[in-house]
């Protein structure tokens, strides 16, 4: 895995999520972010912007968490956007993404909706 790997198909964002967050890497995360993008985490909250994204991922990968590859939905293209998702492997809610082709060919996240569940009731 290299920091400077970059995502070149939408789904590659996925993968170098997941090896990143398992090496600790919390630049590396933020580099897969467009530099003012959104991200609705933690629930509840959002936070804007490439080095607040990897404020927060660093706070995050403190604790170690073990992050494990999940099956891609079908990404959904239109231009230079693209829409990706994965359904947790628990079943409960939903991941999404809104990512943009860089100038270079490349993708990074614009929007990010890591964690979903719809409210009981």
């Amino acid at each position: 895995m290299s920091e400077n790997e970059k995502a070149m198909k939408p789904e590659d964002i996925t993968r170098l999520f997941v090896e990143r967050a398992n090496a600790g890497d919390a630049t590396g995360l933020a580099a897969l972010y467009e530099e003012e993008a959104v991200m609705a985490y933690p629930p509840g909250s959002v936070t804007v912007g490439r080095e607040a994204i990897r404020r927060l991922w660093e706070k995050v990968l403190a604790n170690a968490p073990r992050f494990e590859p999940e099956e891609s939905l079908p990404t959904l293209v239109c231009g230079d956007i693209a829409l990706t998702a994965t359904p947790p492997k628990d079943g409960a809610g939903a991941r999404a993404q809104v990512v943009r082709r860089q100038p270079d060919g490349s993708w990074q996240r614009i929007i990010d909706q890591p964690e979903f569940r719809p409210s009981a009731g």
